[in-house]
């Protein structure tokens, strides 16, 4: 048997690496406040503090915590992530729902909070009651427009990814989101990552959908 070409090999694993494996996030309960809600929070005209760089570029943590309570319970030191955004959202787990008592927390795109259930949000000096805006993140890819042309994906596109965590398993429903301000990364909660192991740098192996739903 002639021995492998290391050469030959070492191309083979850097083209695999470049079109189907994917860096994967695991991103715990945070939210995302708007000027009217930061006022009302922490007083007008108030600035929150920036704490250290995301991994998306111009993303952030803040110094700042607040507690959510919902119906049966509260969770506090939750992350706000700045910067200000046009509206007011909360996201959490299925586990964080269980524990704030919020039945019927839908699975949205970031963004899109329309009929969600209501949360309070209080900074210990004051609170607010947000009629909606609470939602669990759909499992989501950021992608560069470079990246989603050697990836072979376009924006919104539903994939699949394989995880090889030490449990090993294949999240479906993924969507894509393509644009030149990100920066190539996928994201899970942590109650997507404790089902498959996650460790930080994990690496997944992006499944684009062939023609008629099937995957590869």
């Amino acid at each position: 048997m002639e021995p492998f070409d290391q050469e030959v090999v070492k191309r083979v694993v850097e083209q695999v690496i470049s079109t189907e494996l994917i860096e994967v996030e695991a991103s715990g309960r945070h939210v995302h406040l708007d000027r009217e809600t930061v006022d009302l929070l922490f007083g007008d005209g108030y600035q929150l503090t920036k704490l250290r760089d995301l991994s998306q570029p111009g993303q952030y943590v803040c110094e700042e915590r607040i507690t959510l309570t919902g119906p049966k319970g509260s969770i506090k030191n939750v992350v706000i992530l700045g910067p200000e955004r046009n509206k007011s959202q909360v996201e959490i787990s299925f586990t964080d729902a269980l524990i704030l008592g919020i039945r019927n927390v839908p699975v949205r795109d970031s963004g899109n909070t329309e009929n969600t259930p209501s949360i309070i949000l209080d900074s210990g000096k004051n609170s607010v009651q947000l009629e909606n805006g609470t939602i669990v993140a759909k499992r989501h890819i950021h992608m560069t427009p470079e990246d989603a042309k050697r990836y072979q994906v376009t924006d919104k596109e539903i994939v699949r990814v394989k995880m090889f965590g030490m449990r090993p398993l294949i999240f479906d429903d993924v969507v894509v989101r393509v644009n030149s301000r990100y920066e190539t990364r996928m994201h899970i909660d942590y109650d997507e990552a404790n089902a498959c192991g996650f460790k930080k740098g994990m690496y997944g192996r992006l499944i684009k959908k062939q023609p008629g739903g099937v995957n590869q």
